[in-house]
């Protein structure tokens, strides 16, 4: 997948010449350095995917990493030497930027939500990603959340079932869309349903699913689903929020006591980390 989106993203930025502004200006293989340096506080992800933009343009690239991902950067710090051709570096400069600095954006927003949760005592809630990625990034942009120390919800529509409100609404009931899964897959699958009211609430627990979705709840009505499924379960059936969730809400959302928070934003709306690539003076 790596490589895939390596080869578009080259293809789209050299074309079919090249660096038609670097391979007129040096043509004699030219070597030089540069340090990757860090233009914000935040998280370090991305850091194989960098290195791997240059050596698709040139094997003979050197990329030297001082930190590793999931690590904390501070501004002005020094993340990584890059050392080759300037042809080279300046053709793989920009796609290697591009990818670092959406996957660290990634783990530095998700990494301000973990800090905020921490704070609240005895406290277990887990930050989840969603399936709102970039088509190609998903695998990429899932691993930059679990580097800002967040967890992973389903990959695709292919690993576990989560039957959400169309497909509640077009079958009829709960009872009958989980009654029709199970029939189906049997225990091959975890089975997640959303709801939206505490009446769905009852009847998801009474189908005996895995996980249960609250669904756009306000947060005394989260909280009463929070407490009513832990009295009937023991919190063998796992509780998630979700819907129109912001830095705003979440302590108190944290606080209902449920077990995660899936927040789309993590990665369809993240800003970018800054990061620039400077030229060594020796």
């Amino acid at each position: 997948m790596i490589q895939k989106l390596l080869e578009m993203a080259f293809l789209e930025d050299l074309g079919d010449i090249g660096d038609i502004t670097s391979d007129a200006i040096f043509t004699d293989n030219k070597l030089d350095n540069y340090y990757l340096v860090a233009k914000q506080d935040g998280v370090l992800c991305g850091a194989d995917i960098f290195a791997c933009a240059f050596h698709y343009i040139d094997k003979e690239c050197n990329v030297n990493f001082y930190v590793s991902d999931g690590d904390n950067l501070k501004i002005g710090q020094k993340v990584a030497k890059v050392e080759g051709s300037i042809n080279s570096l300046l053709k793989a400069e920009r796609v290697a930027l591009n990818f670092i600095s959406h996957l660290s954006g990634i783990a530095t927003e998700v990494k301000r939500w973990i800090d905020i949760i921490s704070l609240i005592p005895n406290n277990n809630t887990k930050i989840l990603d969603t399936r709102k990625t970039l088509p190609g990034w998903r695998q990429l942009q899932k691993y930059a959340v679990k580097c800002g120390g967040g967890a992973n919800h389903r990959m695709g529509l292919y690993d576990m079932v989560m039957i959400k409100d169309n497909h509640i609404d077009g079958i009829g009931s709960i009872t009958k869309a989980v009654e029709i899964v199970r029939s189906k897959w049997d225990k091959q699958f975890k089975i997640e349903v959303e709801t939206r009211s505490l009446r769905e609430v009852q009847e998801a627990l009474d189908a005996n699913v895995d996980i249960i979705m609250l669904d756009n709840m306000d947060i005394n009505t989260m909280k009463e689903a929070v407490k009513f499924i832990n009295s009937r379960t023991q919190g063998k059936i796992k509780t998630e929020a979700s819907g129109n969730m912001n830095l705003e809400r979440l302590k108190a959302v944290a606080e209902t006591g449920v077990d995660y928070i899936s927040v789309g934003a993590l990665t369809h709306s993240v800003t970018a980390f800054d990061f620039s690539l400077r030229k060594i003076l020796e």
